[in-house]
């Protein structure tokens, strides 16, 4: 049984994370709640080309709280470094999974390298909740690189899906999860037909970053949108309009409440207070980064 599309989501309004980051949110949980759990939203940076400078390009110290965040580089590399003492460079193909989870503290920048040289820049940031008994679990940092992302050929030559985390077709990915999650980064041919394997009872998006697609036969939906789909049935089919990438999301639902506040995401408005007195309060992990 296939999932129902529930809607269609996205947005051509941008705006600048610092001077590095020229982004679209195209989901949030400001706006959808508990429909995207576990995911709480999605910023698309890009595509932009850069020019070179040998100014520092990014976004300075900032905290977060009560989360993950993903971070998957198509073009150009970023740089990261954090209070737990975790750093280094993204580049095309890798991806960060930072856990905030009881605080953290961290920069990004452009990697010096591509600041020199610039040229293309595009990449995904995706914010993932924890539940209550992990929101104040001990920071981490997952730095996977694209030679430890396995890929699997989709049936019928429709294309191929690295899988960044879950499972699809008996490759695993290699992020650490803390609920049941699926990212795959999925190339799709121009004009492949594809019935894609989906868990029943999981959350389901279908972020489209190239090119265009029409899912169940009915739906289309192009750069930068978003379909979510329902949480009953196992499967959704997709056709390739042109040539596409696509990341496919899928969770296990946390029903627990959602309030934020900026950086901080957690489930009640004290626990949001607390955490910005703590962060003004330099309770939050600093170690050399």
């Amino acid at each position: 049984m296939t999932k129902t599309i529930l809607g269609r989501y996205g947005t051509n309004q941008g705006h600048w994370v610092g001077d590095g980051f020229p982004v679209r949110s195209l989901f949030s949980y400001n706006g959808l709640g508990q429909a995207i759990s576990p995911f709480l939203l999605l910023d698309y940076a890009g595509p932009h080309h850069f020019e070179p400078t040998v100014a520092r390009r990014g976004v300075g110290e900032h905290p977060h709280r009560g989360f993950e965040t993903v971070t998957i580089v198509y073009d150009g590399a970023v740089e990261h470094r954090d209070s737990t003492g975790n750093g280094g460079v993204v580049g095309p193909g890798d991806v960060q999974w930072m856990t905030a989870a009881g605080g953290i503290i961290h920069e990004e920048y452009h990697a010096p390298g591509f600041a020199k040289t610039g040229g293309p820049f595009r990449m995904v940031q995706i914010w993932v909740n924890l539940p209550a008994k992990d929101k104040m679990a001990p920071a981490g940092y997952q730095g996977i690189v694209a030679a430890q992302i396995p890929s699997v050929a989709l049936p019928g030559e429709a294309g191929s899906a690295r899988i960044i985390a879950g499972d699809l077709m008996g490759a695993k990915g290699p992020a650490r999860t803390f609920t049941p999650i699926n990212v795959w980064d999925v190339s799709l041919s121009n004009g492949a037909d594809l019935a894609l394997p989906l868990p029943e009872g999981h959350t389901a998006l279908l972020v489209i970053l190239s090119g265009r697609v029409t899912a169940n036969g009915a739906q289309p939906a192009g750069e930068a949108e978003v379909l979510l789909l329902s949480r009953k049935g196992d499967a959704v089919t997709l056709h390739a309009d042109e040539a596409a990438t696509l990341l496919v999301l899928t969770g296990a639902p946390i029903e627990e409440p959602i309030v934020g506040y900026g950086p901080f995401v957690m489930n009640s408005r004290e626990e949001i207070v607390q955490a910005v007195d703590d962060f003004n309060n330099g309770r939050f992990l600093r170690e050399p980064a």
